[in-house]
């Protein structure tokens, strides 16, 4: 089965770091980010391994964009 590129978002949480892959809501954790991504890449993959295929193309969201914004504040 050929790759597949997958968006990875990292978040600081306590003392260790929570990773969510967007595209098919899959999350993970780990200590350092390194770690973390390490995690999620697991986790995606052993979900494309085990899911039925519909349930992988029913969660699969196609565009997802991540950006930063400017708000103010008061």
């Amino acid at each position: 089965m050929p790759g597949r590129s997958f968006t990875a978002i990292l978040e600081r949480e306590g003392d260790g770091f929570v990773a969510l892959c967007p595209e098919i809501d899959v999350a993970s954790q780990g200590g350092t980010l390194e770690e973390a991504m390490a995690n999620l890449r697991e986790a995606v993959e052993l979900f494309l391994e085990c899911a039925d295929p519909q349930e992988v193309e029913r969660r699969l969201h196609t565009e997802v964009y991540v950006t930063r914004f400017d708000a103010a504040n008061g």
